[in-house]
């Protein structure tokens, strides 16, 4: 790992995961070129060499699909954040976004359509305006990935039962992915019995996660991604700092010690969960 150089204000990176493993949510819009090839080749050395991209606004959808089109490494994911979708919606532009969306995820290199989903902790869910537009973007992009035959990737801040009812009413995707599974032990079972996964990211290292890492312990490994939802979350022991997929091998390890497995047993799955939802890269 010494030979791959870091960014300036990134944390060194850990002993490389023993076999390949794919970052199922990551944030690589807003930096330069150099900065994305530097992280993706530290990625690599560490063992994670291949990553999802996520752009949840309209600039960082489009740039996702130039990303992926220029670096084999991606693949894409577009959406409207939860959050953007009243913001769009107060400027009578939400209609217009969806529909660049879903043009947009047709393209071969993306592979999901979100995150989306519902957001009561940055949104205000008691002002009508706001819980309507997040609920009419959310059913929207249900009905697309089904539509696009997509990954539907979720964001469920603080809004468990509503994300679920949606999820029901609408008819979720069977490849349905909780991007930063936060619920509980319940939670995580009611999911995996209807065949939904649970992306799993740094806060599991976390010393006050123990219910999230019962969570992974209740459900089937078969059912699990891990991912860095970079440059947010980073793992212990670098929580605070700026991060990125050459930091996930702490998270993996993390699964591994939960479910009492070998981290090449881990990593195989996780690889052939990713490999089955996404495809090719």
């Amino acid at each position: 790992m010494s030979a791959v150089e870091l960014p300036e204000g990134y944390p060194p990176a850990p002993a490389p995961l023993a076999r390949p493993v794919v970052d199922d949510h990551t944030h690589l819009d807003g930096l330069d070129d150099a900065t994305v090839e530097a992280l993706l080749a530290a990625a690599a050395a560490a063992g994670v060499p291949r990553a999802v991209q996520i752009g949840c606004d309209l600039p960082a959808a489009r740039w996702t699909v130039r990303a992926a089109e220029r670096w084999p490494q991606l693949v894409g994911g577009v959406a409207i954040h939860p959050n953007e979708a009243p913001l769009l919606a107060a400027r009578g532009q939400l209609d217009a976004a969806l529909a660049e969306v879903e043009a947009l995820a047709a393209h071969p290199r993306v592979r999901v359509v979100g995150e989306t989903g519902l957001d009561a902790f940055r949104t205000d869910l008691s002002d009508p305006g706001a819980a309507a537009a997040q609920l009419r973007s959310f059913r929207a992009h249900v009905a697309m990935a089904r539509r696009t035959g997509r990954v539907l990737q979720i964001h469920d801040r603080d809004a468990h039962e509503q994300v679920l009812a949606v999820l029901e009413e609408e008819g979720a995707p069977q490849r349905t992915v909780f991007h930063c599974f936060s619920g509980d032990a319940a939670m995580a079972r009611y999911c995996a019995e209807r065949g939904w996964y649970l992306s799993f990211a740094g806060t599991l290292t976390f010393r006050s996660a123990g219910g999230l890492r019962e969570a992974l312990a209740a459900v089937p490994l078969e059912q699990v991604l891990v991912e860095t939802d970079a440059p947010y979350l980073t793992p212990v022991p670098h929580r605070g700092r700026r991060n990125a997929s050459h930091l996930m091998p702490h998270t993996v390890r993390c699964v591994a010690e939960v479910t009492r497995r070998a981290e090449e047993e881990v990593c195989e799955i996780l690889a052939a969960t990713a490999d089955s939802l996404y495809g090719p890269w």
